[in-house]
């Protein structure tokens, strides 16, 4: 049986997107103005994005305690509401289109690891998030997964595959529980 062997990992092949100075300076502005506590003005966080290459449309909210690996793969729709505690681990694309509610606490994860193969090798993909969409508190949507329009991730379920327009899913992994009714 093969063990894991860390010292062999090598995920030299990833891009980030962006150079060292623009990943640092992003470090350093997203410890201060996202994921910092005391700061709840959200059109300053949204500037700040831009600024770094974030896509943004109007009315978003972004709740304090949030936190975004990297602006510059991330894309944002009008009247997005992103809670307090949001980790956006965005290793690749994120999509997040109109209208989507993302609760305290959840967690848009792009990377995992090959448990399979000794190196533990990176494997990233991206996540999209149709319209109307709503991921409930402390939920996690994994890479490679897209939330269909107005489809409902329920409060600490993981989505590990698509979830279809206007369905309701829970658990762990996420399993349909209902079609969603909207008025």
């Amino acid at each position: 049986m093969n063990k894991t062997d860390l010292s062999k990992y090598n995920n030299s092949d990833y891009k980030v997107g962006a150079n060292k100075i623009k990943q640092i300076l992003w470090y350093f502005v997203n410890i201060l103005f996202l994921k910092n506590s005391y700061n709840p003005v959200s059109s300053l966080k949204v500037f700040l994005l831009r600024i770094f290459g974030a896509k943004i449309g109007k009315g978003v909210v972004i709740k304090p305690s949030v936190n975004i690996k990297y602006p510059w793969r991330l894309k944002i729709g009008n009247h997005v509401w992103i809670g307090e505690n949001v980790w956006i681990d965005n290793l690749a694309d994120v999509i997040i289109e109109d209208s989507v509610s993302i609760s305290q606490g959840a967690m848009l994860l792009c990377g995992n690891h090959n448990y399979k193969k000794t190196t533990f090798d990176l494997i990233t993909g991206k996540i999209k998030l149709e319209e109307g969409v709503w991921i409930g508190a402390k939920s996690i949507v994994t890479p490679n997964v897209t939330c269909k329009s107005h489809s409902i991730l329920a409060v600490n379920s993981v989505a590990t595959n698509d979830l279809e327009a206007y369905t309701i899913y829970q658990g762990n992994p996420a399993k349909e529980i209902r079609k969603r009714e909207i008025e």
